[in-house]
């Protein structure tokens, strides 16, 4: 072992464990003289909280992405990656206000049931497969990998082992509790992920200020580094050359541009992460939750962002440096290790409070897992075992059909995820195929929620041709100097969006001669009322994003 662990931080990984363990099989277990049924299973009873619901929305997002690659990203270009959080916080009032109460006024399970209701069984089964798809090779893959590859990083345990220690540890309590499980144990995975957050960057602040405390290590970092704390990137450096950071993150386009078609597809119309507002006990209540993540995802940057960017100074400063002594050669971050940062100032934490922040680490791990587990197995169960296998299964048979689907998936994903190893490249394809495709699906949606003439047809036509489009987006600026503006990937995924909505439109118009379509949604002018406690809690999250761009713009 090269960890660096004491025996009292494997005592509190233990605990934590333990209490994960607790908590899922004690919520998971059958009242008495009930059988579970498949809304219990898939959506909780329809019985959480709003606190649950929050709780349970953040835990599923975050994963060791954010911890050790935003963390990173902060180290190599900054604060300026904060705003997939910071968008995201005003992305979720969005989805809050105007998606749930339709999702939830038609009793939705999944999302590729909407759908089924307003378009038809083919386009919902295509959707499916192609979630199914995603979650299976993509999402539980890289999450597994990711987080073995964390604890290998601290532990030095081999990363086979490390991903199936983490998958059987998911999969323990979430397959057989389902989602009320997960959710309620993501309440305490959240209190693990923001602890062990808080306490890295206190001890990262802490240390560049030499032991004055937070805020002198926060003045400190920000005027040894003013640079990495800008929002919004310039295309060009000071010297003239070109910021290779921009074709991330293209300026003032992140807040105007591409970014919020990854937002809203993610927030809104991603099964694993809209599973949880629809397990609510009320619009209301689901509303709540909302804008509890929403207030959340605004500290979110402060415990994973500021720590890369506080390792950035250090490293970057001989005092500092000295005084970690020998340790602090060991892992060290650079620019292309950037990565590294995260795991490398936790090498600095005292006994007892590196296994807190390890907790919230492989709690950030296990809880998406969990999460894109019982999704997986929802959409299997409902949208494609249910309609083509067994329309009459009764409820015992669900549920278990719900469990062994998730055990496969898993299986898969572990299968697969090895294969992932060395290979950085592996990522940006990902990003790219989810760039791809995201933007089809999302013109679906908004259209068939929004616009009562889409038909059906329009609607194929969109979601097929938006893949062929987007390709073409993506290699114009290759092949053609004219078009070097299209380079960012955010810029190809909003225009993207924007040429499907003119195809399923058009589309549209001629298949059905401008007449609304006989699935069309229709409002009642009270659906989108929300309550003032949202109102008032989405005014202030909004201000405080004004702020927060104003202050570092």
């Amino acid at each position: 072992m090269t960890s660096g662990f004491d025996t009292w931080d494997y005592v509190v990984f233990i605990a934590y464990a333990i209490l994960i363990l607790g908590v899922g099989l004690w919520v998971s277990r059958d009242k008495k003289g009930h059988q579970k049924n498949a809304e219990d299973y898939f959506l909780a009873s329809k019985s959480l909280p709003w606190w649950a619901i929050g709780a349970s929305l953040i835990a599923a997002n975050i994963s060791a992405e954010q911890f050790i690659g935003m963390s990173g990203s902060g180290f190599a270009l900054g604060l300026a990656i904060a705003s997939y959080e910071w968008m995201a916080a005003l992305t979720l009032i969005i989805v809050g206000k105007y998606f749930l109460p339709i999702f939830i006024e038609k009793g939705l399970y999944t999302i590729p049931e909407f759908v089924e209701k307003r378009f038809s069984t083919t386009l919902k089964t295509i959707l499916a497969c192609f979630w199914l798809a995603l979650y299976v090779f993509i999402n539980l893959t890289t999450v597994l990998y990711l987080g073995g590859l964390a604890i290998q990083t601290i532990l030095g345990v081999d990363i086979l082992y490390a991903m199936i220690g983490l998958a059987l540890f998911a999969a323990a309590y979430s397959l057989y509790g389902g989602l009320s499980a997960v959710a309620w144990t993501d309440v305490i995975q959240v209190v693990f992920l923001v602890l062990g957050g808080v306490v890295t960057t206190y001890l990262a602040l802490n240390t560049v200020a030499d032991g004055e405390g937070v805020l002198a290590g926060f003045n400190k970092v920000i005027e040894a580094a003013p640079e990495k704390f800008h929002m919004v990137l310039d295309e060009f450096n000071s010297d003239g050359t070109k910021n290779k950071n921009y074709l991330d993150l293209p300026g003032v386009w992140v807040l105007i541009g591409g970014l919020w078609v990854a937002n809203i597809y993610y927030w809104g119309f991603n099964q694993y992460i809209i599973q949880r507002t629809l397990a609510a006990k009320s619009l209301k209540e689901s509303q709540r939750g909302i804008l509890l993540a929403a207030a959340l995802k605004l500290i979110i940057p402060l415990i994973v962002v500021v720590p890369g960017i506080a390792a950035y100074v250090m490293v970057n400063d001989p005092e500092i440096m000295a005084r970690m002594g020998e340790i602090g050669q060991m892992n060290l971050p650079s620019a292309d290790k950037a990565d590294k940062a995260y795991p490398w100032l936790l090498q600095f934490l005292p006994t007892g409070l590196k296994g807190v922040a390890f907790a919230a680490l492989a709690a950030a791990v296990v809880s998406s897992l969990a999460s894109m587990l019982n999704s997986t197995s929802t959409i299997f169960t409902m949208d494609i075992y249910k309609q083509y296998f067994d329309k009459g299964a009764s409820d015992k048979k669900t549920v278990n059909v719900g469990r062994i689907s998730a055990a496969i998936a898993l299986v898969i994903a572990v299968l697969i995820a090895p294969l992932l190893e060395g290979s950085d490249q592996v990522f940006q394809d990902i990003q790219e195929y989810t760039g791809m495709v995201s933007p089809g699906i999302l013109a679906v949606f908004l259209l068939g929620l929004f616009w009562k003439k889409t038909t059906n047809i329009g609607a194929i036509f969109g979601a097929i041709l938006s893949i062929p489009i987007a390709f073409v987006l993506k290699i114009l600026p290759q092949k053609v100097d004219a078009f070097y503006w299209l380079a960012p990937w955010m810029h190809q995924m909003g225009i993207t969006t924007l040429m499907t909505i003119v195809v399923i439109i058009i589309v549209s118009y001629l298949n059905n001669k401008g007449r609304d379509d006989e699935k069309g949604i229709y409002f009642s002018k009270d659906l989108f009322k929300t309550t003032p406690l949202f109102n008032i809690g989405s005014f202030v999250v909004m201000l405080i994003l004004a702020f927060l761009y104003t202050k570092f713009w």
